[in-house]
């Protein structure tokens, strides 16, 4: 898939939350806000976030004396829930988003109260998304992850096929050949599975060396032909049973994650992301490991993550915007990963590393993807057309897959859908 803002405290007129959270908001907006030491937070969890979150959130409360009330809801109905809130002036003070763009006029300029704690500290390939036309701030991205393999180790052992060297990632080509070598030993049923997505087939894209966008993600920057060769393979590996074709065809359009086939040790290689990691630590019953992003005409994965946001009808925009920036701090950001294995957005973290407690090796796997990882994949990956784009290329490859278009036909109508979707958005 794959994945990235020091705290600077004002030294008077500060109250204890900004003290004890980076920053300080301006007189005239603080003193219109409630001062009443609580927040809501509108959450949803991937699983070890929630705990990490919420010892976290202890934290603040101990340094600030604010009460966080964590709002939990089901990721499928987020924004539906979002949007009814904010229909019926009944917004949450801080939300946790993975698409700020339908929300985007709602969402508060966090340079307001905490431009010196947050504004330049994150992944620069994150900036033209979080950024409002006059420069506001309207998102903290507050967890990278990176699409990346999965492999069975104890497979490739039986095969008696070399581990791919973390340092020296694979080509497609050798990937393929060791999977299927992998494969014909343990009499898997495929060698190698994706996720049906169209986020994880775009690590596919980058690497065969295109994306939809540019690395500002406003402009069009799909090669058709490189597009072309990469959904040939694609259709290929699915067609000779490398890849589990029916997982595509039986999901449709929807998200079909193949993290089961893997589990189940029906696949030797699984391309998913990050997120797997502590998943699988709970989980799979055999040795595995993290394994580098395949190279074709570039190397690296693919980026997503979570926002931090806050909202103009908020009535403590102030202490959400402080809460934001303790978060997202450096010390907040560091404990966070290290208990959920998540990958820091914070480009000091990120520059300096950070040793995980739980399958250290395979984090670092990952952080290294992040920085092979090219401009174009994160200016993509955080496009306000991505969304759309990426659903459209599910539709098409499930088309391909099923005999209904060629790989040319395919790639026409993804290129169309994602120009139409720049259009929606600009």
């Amino acid at each position: 898939m794959k994945h990235v803002r020091e705290f600077l405290v004002a030294a008077a007129a500060i109250s204890l939350v900004a003290s004890c959270a980076p920053g300080s908001g301006s007189g005239d907006e603080a003193s219109k806000q409630t001062e009443d030491k609580k927040l809501t937070y509108l959450y949803f969890t991937d699983g070890p976030d929630e705990q990490a979150t919420r010892n976290l959130l202890a934290e603040y409360k101990k340094k600030t004396g604010v009460t966080v009330d964590l709002q939990i809801v089901p990721f499928d109905n987020l924004e539906q829930r979002l949007q009814a809130r904010l229909s019926g002036n009944n917004a949450p003070d801080v939300a946790r988003l993975t698409d700020i763009e339908p929300f985007r006029s709602d969402l508060l300029d966090l340079n307001k109260f905490q431009k010196a704690a947050l504004d330049g500290k994150f992944l620069k390939g994150t900036d033209a998304y979080v950024s409002g036309e006059g420069g506001e701030l309207l998102a903290v991205p507050s967890d990278l992850t990176m699409n990346g393999p999965l492999i069975n180790v104890d497979q490739f052992k039986k095969a008696k096929v070399p581990l791919p060297d973390p340092k020296h990632p694979w080509t497609w080509d050798e990937m393929v050949t060791a999977a299927k070598k992998v494969q014909a030993a343990n009499k898997t049923q495929n060698a190698i599975a994706m996720d049906v997505s169209g986020h994880r087939f775009s690590t596919m894209l980058s690497q065969y060396g295109t994306s939809f966008f540019d690395a500002s993600g406003k402009k069009p920057a799909f090669d058709e032909a490189k597009a072309t060769a990469a959904v040939k393979r694609f259709a290929e590996l699915n067609d000779s049973g490398v890849m589990p074709k029916d997982l595509w065809l039986q999901a449709g359009t929807k998200y079909k994650g193949a993290n089961e086939i893997f589990l189940a040790q029906q696949t030797p290689v699984y391309i998913s992301g990050n997120w797997q990691v502590s998943a699988f630590a709970k989980e799979a019953k055999f040795n595995w490991a993290a394994a580098p992003d395949p190279c074709q005409e570039e190397c690296g994965g693919f980026p997503g993550g979570k926002f931090m946001v806050s909202f103009k009808e908020s009535k403590r925009q102030k202490q959400a915007a402080d809460f934001i920036a303790f978060m997202n701090s450096k010390e907040s950001q560091e404990k966070m990963a290290e208990e959920a294995n998540f990958l820091p957005t914070r480009q000091d973290l990120i520059s300096s590393g950070l040793t995980y407690p739980q399958r250290n090796a395979d984090m670092q796997v990952f952080l290294a993807d992040v920085k092979r990882t090219p401009a174009t994949a994160y200016g993509t990956a955080y496009s306000p057309a991505f969304s759309a784009t990426a659903d459209a290329t599910v539709k098409e490859l499930a088309k391909v897959l099923a005999g209904k278009a060629t790989p040319e036909q395919a790639v026409a109508a993804i290129k169309a859908a994602a120009q139409k979707a720049l259009g929606d958005v600009a």
